[in-house]
Order: structure tokens, then sequence, then C-alpha cells
């Protein structure tokens, strides 16, 4: 199994640097002790397994891993095949994300997004059936997906090495773990904003909670957690901003990791939101690493 450590990064912005500045970042990240990389994939951002090649080859030591690569982008053999070429040439440090994605998403690329839970264990089945043999050994590669509902979380249980729950709370976590049982890895993602100014971060914290207010697998989500329609409404309520992206100083988000911990997460990507967020990240590191 890949080693992510406690605590690693989701890259979020830093991913959408061009991509000396962005391997800059990863080597930074890799020299301040976070344990993982994590990227994302849409149809506006670099294709997830070149993108974690190249990350790969530039650093040294921190795992890469996918957060998540969609399963309409690439057929299931050409994901298995390329999971396996990355464990080919950097053993242990990969890990496969794979998801559903969102229907304005999919769409948007000509495919149908329906039944996702079906759709899910039929591309599961197809990678299991195998493809790509390499020459030499290779560890199989940890595969996560990203899950939210129930079904999904016992899809993963059931047919993978773990979940990544993606823009969620530690009461998920909770629910994730009691849902994964013991043994399977549960790597929940954290956004957060580094800030003495309470008002600001906020600002930064609601700017990101719009790209994601219109997807309605997380308002599915969030309703089932207890939130409202009225927080939902608006921009989103102060209530589902603080829940979701967590702002303050570095004790602060450093608390909201370890609650994802103690919830039953073996492994947290932090993301940081609003300006400079390697600068928050660096600054972040010695505490979260700490925990």
């Amino acid at each position: 199994m890949a080693k992510l450590g406690q605590v690693g990064v989701w890259l979020g912005s830093l991913s959408r640097l061009p991509f000396a500045d962005e391997r800059a970042a990863a080597r930074a990240l890799e020299d301040a002790g976070y344990g993982a990389l994590w990227i994302g994939e849409s149809h506006v951002t670099r294709e997830a397994m070149t993108h974690a090649g190249l990350l790969l080859a530039a650093s040294d030591r921190i795992t890469v891993a996918t957060g998540i690569a969609s399963i309409f982008v690439r057929d299931a053999s050409t994901a298995g095949n390329g999971a396996t070429t990355l464990a080919e040439g950097y053993p242990g440090r990969f890990v496969l994300g794979l998801g559903v994605s969102h229907a304005p998403l999919v769409e948007r690329r000509g495919h149908v997004y329906e039944r996702p839970l079906e759709t899910m264990r039929a591309y599961l089945d197809a990678m299991d059936r195998g493809g790509y043999r390499p020459p030499v050994e290779v560890e199989p590669v940890p595969r996560v997906l990203a899950a939210l509902a129930p079904g999904m979380l016992r899809l993963a249980a059931e047919r993978a090495d773990g979940a990544h729950p993606y823009f969620s709370t530690p009461e998920h976590t909770a629910l994730a773990r009691e849902t994964l049982g013991a043994g399977k890895l549960l790597a929940p993602e954290q956004s957060f904003v580094l800030a003495d100014d309470a008002a600001t971060a906020r600002e930064h914290a609601r700017a990101h909670l719009s790209l994601y207010l219109p997807m309605e697998n997380y308002r599915r989500n969030w309703l089932r957690l207890g939130f409202t329609e009225d927080d939902l409404a608006d921009g989103g309520s102060d209530r589902l901003v603080d829940g979701l992206v967590v702002c303050g100083d570095e004790e602060a988000i450093a608390a909201r990791v370890r609650a994802h911990l103690n919830a039953g997460a073996d492994h947290v990507a932090v993301q940081a939101v609003g300006p400079d967020p390697l600068a928050q990240l660096l600054r972040l590191a010695p505490v979260v690493l700490a925990l």
C-alpha cells in the first residue's frame, strides 16, 4: 500500500499553475513533510494520469493520488493500465482515486449520466478483468472511490481499498468509517483558509463553496448531514460555509483535521483556499504534521 501519512495536500488551485510552478510547489510540499498530493480532473484541467506522472517525476518520495480520475474520461482497461504503468515506474507512490464526477461535467463530454452506482460497479468489473501485465512484478495499485452517499460507500467497502470523500465534514467521516468498516483507507479532503481576518477568510471560503453549490451530489450529501435548504440558498449560509471550510489560525485548522482523524480518517488531504495557497500550506505544515 502506498504511504500517505496522516496529512496530505489536495492541490486545488496549485494544480492550475504553469507546470514549472506546480513542480516547484510539489517539491516544496514534499520537503515540508506532507505525505501525499491529490489532484482532481475536469474538462478544464490537466488529464489525471498524465498529470500524476508529471508530479511523480517532479518529486522524490511523496505519494500522488487522483482525487478523482473520472470514469467517463477513459475506459476501465485504460485506467487500470495507466495505474499499473505508474506503479511500475514509481513503486508504492501512486493511488488511483476513481469517481463518477457530476452530471453537468459528464454531459459536457457527450456522455449520459445515469445510475452512477451501477455504472461504477460495471467499471470496476471491467477493470478487474485485467489488462496490461508488466514485465516485472508490480504491487497492485490501491484504488479508492469518491464516495459520499451510503451506496457508493458500501461499494467502496466491497470493491475498493477505501474512499476519498470530498468537501464534507467530520460527521460524514464518522458515517463513512462506520460504512467502510475497519481496514479500509478513509481519506477525506478538508478545505481551509489560513487568515487572521475572519471576515475576509469567510469571503474566500464562500467563493470556494460557490463552485460546488450547483452540484446535486454535494447538495444531497449536505442535506443528509443535517444542513437545510435554507443553508444552501443565496450562496450558502455562514453555518454551511463554516461547516465545510475551516477559517482561522493554524490551531483552528489542526483541530478540524484532528476531528476527522478522531472520527475514523486514516489520512486528511488539506486544501488551501484563497490567496497564496502554497504559503498557507507551508505555514500550516509544522502544526498539522505534528498531530
